[in-house]
């Protein structure tokens, strides 16, 4: 019996050609089947204003979406990213699988009402809170994507290897939970292939938690034990004194070490970058690889400001994570990184390359949305033919201004609104958003909040 065609139908859409009027988009099994732009609606179509390509979130720690807003309360006159990850710790030291999954369906719900439909999830929380493995040792990682699962989200899982608390230090006692070998990770991998085979919303590659945490035989090795079309992700050059210890212990900056020992290219995401000298800029930029920057916790933590300006005339690659899961956010994330720019440059309109002029929400928005993709391994991200049917709908009258148009729309999605106004949200060819509701939203907020109370007990 063959598969149902639905089909939606948008006054305005974004497609990989630009934007269109009077788009009809038709869908089968989860993936788009045709296009169809200047049609009539026809009586079985979903209809809506505008439709967007959903961005991806290319780095998340959900498990930190429980400490949200729990940690802005100063508890040193020197506070600081490095006194932040104290009260981190404490948190993850008491999380438990069931309690994980309840915290990443809860996380997942709001990314996809704030208009994400992938996350690539930075996942490094594996063992018991005494440090021993569990039974399964992919118990925890099942946990984060079962919540993804039941959120409706599609997730790039990266179970991350951990292997010392800084440069040739054992792991600290509340850093045991982290603990890996590559062996380890390759094994969780393994489950996740096996457990998840066939599901078109889950996908798997690794992560390395970051120079300071693992090594050159570590990276190596790992790197040996998984298929060269994986992705794999690495914080880098987050923090000053980071840079500073990779420089007294390897010899080199942080990112120039990388460059110089690994074998970066299009399959990377360097999350974060931070703190980067003229050269490593533009050898990132040219090496292909994606630069994952999180302005929201980059703000929150004191990180710093990455060199946009620069890495995109060097034709760098980025995209968009909500790492530390503050504020699940797309227009704030894509705000904040050009207000970061106009408020260290005294200068308007900066996220465009060289003496290109135009929208800066448009351009903030198509490279968020192909580096993401890339980052994340999930195909385009766009409305096309062959496509996973993803797609964000946005009513016209929840622009700041009637009558908008065309790049005009992501101007004032992006600038002029507190919240991105997502009213319906399809992903994999499912309605998971409707007129601003998660389908599954009680249910997934009442787990959440008895997590929390006894997360907190």
């Amino acid at each position: 019996m063959p598969l149902p065609i639905r089909s939606v139908f948008a006054r305005q859409a974004l497609l990989p050609t630009g934007w269109h009027s009077d788009v009809r988009l038709e869908f089968v099994a989860g993936y788009f089947t045709l296009v169809e732009t200047d049609v009539e609606a026809r009586p079985v179509d979903e209809r809506t204003d505008i439709a967007l390509p959903p961005l991806p979130s290319l780095h998340s720690h959900a498990f930190q979406r429980a400490m949200a807003g729990l940690t802005e309360t100063r508890r040193d006159p020197a506070d600081s990213f490095w006194t932040w990850r104290e009260q981190m710790y404490a948190l993850a030291s008491r999380i438990t699988p069931d309690g994980m999954r309840a915290i990443a369906a809860q996380l997942y719900m709001e990314m996809l009402k704030a208009g994400f439909t992938q996350v690539a999830e930075f996942h490094y929380l594996h063992r018991a809170p005494d440090g021993s493995a569990y039974d399964c040792p992919a118990a925890m990682a099942h946990s984060v994507i079962d919540g993804a699962v039941e959120a409706g989200i599609g997730i790039t899982m990266l179970p991350t290897l951990y292997r010392h608390a800084g440069f040739g230090r054992p792991l600290a006692p509340e850093q045991e939970r982290f603990g890996s070998s590559p062996e380890f990770i390759a094994g969780i991998l393994s489950d996740i292939e096996g457990t998840y085979r066939g599901h078109d919303r889950v996908r798997a590659g690794v992560g390395l938690h970051s120079l300071r945490a693992v090594d050159r035989k570590d990276m190596t090795e790992m790197l040996a034990l998984v298929p060269e079309d994986v992705p794999v992700h690495i914080h880098i050059a987050e923090q000053q004194r980071e840079v500073a210890d990779c420089i007294e212990f390897l010899g080199r900056r942080p990112v120039a070490w990388l460059l110089d020992e690994m074998p970066v290219n299009q399959r990377w995401c360097l999350v974060h970058a931070t703190h980067l000298d003229a050269d490593e800029t533009r050898r990132l930029a040219n090496s292909g690889a994606v630069a994952g920057l999180c302005p929201i916790t980059e703000a929150n933590l004191g990180d710093g400001l990455f060199p946009l300006v620069d890495f995109i005339n060097a034709g760098g690659r980025f995209g968009i994570g909500t790492d530390s899961n503050i504020l699940p956010s797309t227009n704030e994330e894509l705000r904040l990184l050009e207000y970061g720019q106009r408020l260290h440059a005294r200068k308007r309109c900066r996220a465009l390359p060289g003496e290109v002029m135009g929208s800066v929400g448009r351009y903030l928005y198509d490279a968020a949305l192909s580096g993401g993709a890339q980052a994340c391994r999930h195909g385009g991200g766009a409305l096309a033919v062959g496509e996973r049917a993803d797609l964000c709908a946005v009513r016209e009258d929840a622009l700041s201004l009637p009558d908008l148009r065309d790049d005009a729309v992501l101007d004032s999605l992006i600038f002029a609104r507190s919240a991105f106004p997502v009213n319906d949200v399809l992903c994999g060819g499912d309605w998971v958003v409707r007129d601003g509701h998660h389908i599954r939203e009680g249910e997934i907020s009442a787990a959440f909040r008895s997590a929390i109370r006894h997360l907190r007990s």
